[in-house]
């Protein structure tokens, strides 16, 4: 008898132990419970810890309740400006109510997916490309409150949105980063020449006070020299003054222009003809007159007016010059022809100089 009552508290407690085992259930801190017997929700949920359910009959349904960062894979779409872009982003959602989150949806994580793209895309179309670059914060506003309005139903509640990264196609690219060069260089543009006005305003004020100083333009010179002495080069530039230039020029123009004296010289010089004794060289073009008979040959010194030690050197060698270098001698034959031959050539047969007698009068 107690060998009997031994072996049947031994199979309780065996019992026991498998019945423990088999519906004793542990709840995490991050986690809730929703317990289903035969097939229907029973009420309330199942707090973090130990909990134990009905073998067999009950299933216990843990539901995360954790923040989830649920990846939004890159949609493309036509901005309301006509620019096509590639735009990706993410969501941050929890679970608030489990009973609707197993309930309501089927899994909740793949319509919370499928919902934030099709938001996505719609904020695409809606927005133009400025917006999505720059005004990012009213874009993930309008897409949260698109997302979370049909999730309040299935028990999920949407943190935050974030538009991740917008994609542009290279043409749209290079159009921006020439647009964004010609903006830089016009505001350059615009300070460097509000520099060049306050330093023309600056440098008028320092000419004013030259201009009533002249000591002060020597100082600024002598600062000049001495910064470009101070470079060590080999070649030192001087500046001339433009003072200096001035009053050269007014010296140049208030001396008067002397009276050239020696102009009658100069042309008797140029003009063999004028000299006695000497007979113009003929020209192959042009006839040259016949000479007059001997006698009666003009006076070098009425022709031309000379100074007195030119003319006492006329009168002393009739037969030259004065500054001529070279005189050709005329032959003493006169040719029958009438005109006499060019330098250098020879002479031709004719009357002999000598007899003027048989020489008609011209």
């Amino acid at each position: 008898m107690v060998e009997e009552l031994l072996a049947a508290g031994v199979a309780a407690a065996v019992g026991v132990t498998v019945y423990v085992a088999t519906a004793a259930r542990i709840v995490k801190q991050y986690e809730r419970g929703l317990v289903f017997r035969l097939g229907r929700l029973r009420a309330g949920v199942r707090p973090p810890g130990f909990t134990m359910i009905v073998p067999v009959v009950d299933r216990l349904r843990k539901v995360n309740m954790q923040i989830v960062t649920l990846p939004v894979p890159a949609q493309e779409g036509i901005t309301r400006d006509n620019v096509t872009v590639r735009v990706d982003a993410v969501v941050y959602f929890r679970v608030i109510d489990p009973a609707n989150a197993i309930i309501e949806v089927e899994d909740y994580r793949f319509a919370v997916s499928q919902m934030a793209q099709t938001s996505l895309r719609s904020i695409i179309g809606k927005s133009d490309l400025d917006d999505l670059l720059s005004n990012r914060e009213k874009l993930n506003q309008g897409l949260e409150l698109m997302i979370d309005s049909p999730a309040v139903g299935w028990g999920v509640q949407i943190d935050r949105v974030e538009i991740k990264d917008v994609s542009l196609p290279e043409t749209m690219k290079r159009s921006m980063a020439r647009q964004a060069e010609a903006d830089r260089e016009r505001r350059a543009r615009v300070i460097n020449a509000d520099a060049e006005l306050q330093a023309s305003r600056k440098l008028a004020e320092a000419a004013g006070v030259m201009a009533d100083q002249p000591a002060a333009l020597q100082l600024r010179l002598l600062q000049t020299v001495v910064a470009v002495a101070a470079e060590k080069n080999s070649t030192l530039v001087l500046p001339f003054p433009v003072e200096l230039l001035r009053f050269l020029e007014r010296a140049a123009e208030a001396q008067p222009v002397p009276h050239d004296r020696e102009g009658g010289a100069r042309a008797a010089e140029r003009s063999p003809a004028a000299a006695p004794g000497v007979k113009p060289e003929a020209s192959e073009s042009a006839p040259q007159p016949e000479p007059a008979p001997s006698g009666t040959e003009p006076d070098a010194l009425d022709a031309a007016p000379l100074p007195d030690a030119e003319r006492a050197a006329v009168e002393a060698a009739p037969d030259t010059v004065v500054g001529a270098s070279a005189v050709p001698e005329l032959p003493d034959v006169v040719p029958e022809s009438g005109t006499w031959p060019a330098a250098g050539a020879a002479p031709a047969a004719g009357r002999s100089r000598a007899d003027p007698a048989e020489e008609p009068l011209p």
